[in-house]
């Protein structure tokens, strides 16, 4: 099994930080390698299909296999060996913990995520 767990420290209220990462339309403001990203729902829920296509134009389609307000979300690709888990933790009030798990089971993870990526949801949500 290959997997990639990163985190990162946001001033905001747990509750934001969940609705902004689970709407689709915000994951291009923070996801350089994604160009535009649809969900069925807004807000999900269990079952939920996203589609999310990357600057090559290469549709990439997932499910969401838990969703837990705030305090989990995941997806699971379609036809694909690969999940992501967003654990949300309350630090304070007004300050979240965003924990980003990836993994595969059998394969290896072809474009891991980095600390950037998490850095710039950082930036964005905080300057907003």
């Amino acid at each position: 099994m290959k997997d990639l767990r990163l985190a990162v420290k946001i001033n905001r209220p747990i509750e934001e930080v969940f609705e902004f990462t689970t709407n689709p339309k915000n994951t291009p403001r923070w996801i350089d390698s994604i160009v535009k990203e649809e969900a069925d729902e807004n807000p999900p829920t269990h079952g939920t299909a996203y589609r999310n296509w990357d600057k090559k134009g290469q549709m990439n389609l997932y499910a969401v296999t838990r969703y837990e307000p705030p305090r989990v979300f995941q997806l699971d690709a379609i036809h694909q060996d690969y999940k992501v888990r967003y654990t949300y933790t309350p630090i304070s009030e007004n300050e979240t913990e965003l924990e980003y798990y990836e993994w595969s089971e059998s394969g290896k993870l072809h474009a891991p995520f980095m600390q950037e990526i998490l850095d710039k949801l950082k930036k964005v949500m905080e300057s907003e």
